[in-house]
């Protein structure tokens, strides 16, 4: 039984006059990975920004739903919600995990991991709690209290995949999530952020260029000059598996 909980409808969006979005509708449900391909200007990271409610399309609208499925208010639609209920929702119900990782430099592991929760209102113990939870977890157990610098590439994105799973999160935006890695750390990287993701049957929307990353995600959208123009199901992608 599908439980959608991101329905875009006609997304269109313009940055001077290069239209970056034509027109995209598309639904991610919970327990599912979604990958979005295209060469580079095909929209992609405008589209998982305007998803993630980061920027606001200049036509269509995205709805985000209940655990049960339903809109919750009107302030459910994106483009309705304040700069601040956009922020507390991408604080509380969404997850982000970016090419670089994007983590504070001067925050240990165990820090950058737990900062969600203590923007949410934690205490820091109770935060730092749940963080050294999800870094033991992640296989990060006695590096806690290492700074970015003295991490891997791969110790470094498993610990932003920490951070973006610490709150629980509806659904996990990932942007190139294994750009920078080499082929078995980023088969490595991509498993743990889909299985920790679909385990807690949230939703992966993925932004990737690298096919076998996609290939580890249930559907495939690909996108030219701002428009879909095919979706592709991964029929061998089970959720929570290899």
């Amino acid at each position: 039984m599908e439980k959608p909980v991101v329905i875009a409808q006609n997304l269109t969006k313009k940055f001077g006059t290069t239209t970056a979005l034509r027109g995209v509708s598309l639904t991610v449900n919970r327990g599912e990975a979604v990958a979005i391909m295209g060469p580079s200007g095909s929209g992609k990271t405008t589209l998982l920004h305007c998803l993630a409610g980061i920027i606001t399309p200049d036509a269509g609208e995205v709805r985000l739903l209940s655990v049960g499925g339903s809109l919750q208010a009107s302030g459910s639609i994106l483009s309705q919600m304040s700069d601040a209920q956009r922020s507390l929702l991408r604080l509380e119900r969404f997850g982000f995990v970016f090419q670089q990782g994007l983590l504070i430099p001067e925050l240990t592991a165990l820090e950058n991991t737990a900062l969600p929760l203590m923007l949410g209102g934690f205490s820091r113990r109770d935060a730092e709690i749940r963080a050294g939870e999800w870094l033991t977890a992640l296989g990060l157990a006695g590096l806690e209290n290492n700074r970015t610098g003295q991490l891997s590439g791969g110790q470094a994105q498993r610990v932003a995949i920490a951070r973006a799973q610490v709150t629980a999160p509806d659904v996990v935006f990932a942007d190139e999530p294994t750009g920078a890695l080499d082929s078995t750390t980023s088969e490595d990287v991509m498993t743990i952020l889909r299985d920790t993701t679909l385990n807690r049957d949230g939703a992966l929307i993925v932004v990737t260029h690298d096919e076998g990353v996609a290939a580890r995600c249930h559907r495939i959208l690909r996108l030219r000059d701002g428009a879909l123009v095919n979706t592709e199901f991964v029929s061998s992608v089970s959720n929570g598996g290899s």
